[in-house]
């Protein structure tokens, strides 16, 4: 669920050739997740996060962003989930209300392919990951959506009797669609 943090870093989008950095648009924007509890699939999004991008699409090796997203703002639907999901067991939002992916770098994968390549931290464990993403522009608006999929006990989300697969599957999917527009003056 956590791995939802890296949605937000496929916003580093181009839009134009001379601009660097985006500014995302919560409102045409989702961060979403996925998982399997008691063998029935749910859905759930990150409804608060922050994401700086820079990207030049002729150097997007050079290009970066960090993507913040608010652990307590999971929502599923569901009230006993959602009640559940911020506690010690699952994304311990009280001692580490935030999950951080940093993309130290992008390539290119030929069309409108790329991969955000860097780090995903939560519950202060950190580990490399690529967040491959398909990236589309019209005027100075970029439209990016991707999909990834993590081992949420490689981050500690789930404790105890969550910590195997018996009650919720430890596979948890993320998926980004999200809209950015170039910042003027970039």
């Amino acid at each position: 669920m956590k791995s939802l943090v890296l949605a937000l870093g496929l916003l580093a989008v181009p839009v134009a050739a001379q601009a660097a950095d985006w500014t995302v648009d919560p409102a045409k924007s989702r961060i979403g997740f996925s998982g399997t509890q008691v063998g029935a699939p749910f859905k759930g999004r990150f409804t608060r996060y922050d994401a700086q991008i820079s990207f030049d699409p002729q150097k997007p090796e050079a290009g970066k962003a960090v993507v913040l997203i608010d652990l307590t703002s999971a929502e599923t639907g569901d009230k006993q989930r959602d009640e559940a999901l911020p506690q010690a067991d699952w994304f311990n939002a009280s001692k580490d209300k935030q999950a951080r992916f940093e993309a130290t770098r992008f390539v290119a994968k030929g069309g409108d392919a790329y991969d955000a390549v860097g780090t995903l931290t939560i519950r202060g464990m950190r580990k490399d990951v690529t967040l491959p993403f398909r990236l589309t522009v019209s005027g100075g608006t970029a439209h990016a959506v991707g999909h990834l999929d993590l081992v949420r006990t490689d981050y500690g989300v789930g404790q105890g009797s969550w910590a195997n697969d018996s009650m919720v599957a430890l596979q948890v999917g993320v998926d980004i669609d999200l809209t950015a527009s170039a910042k003027s003056g970039g």
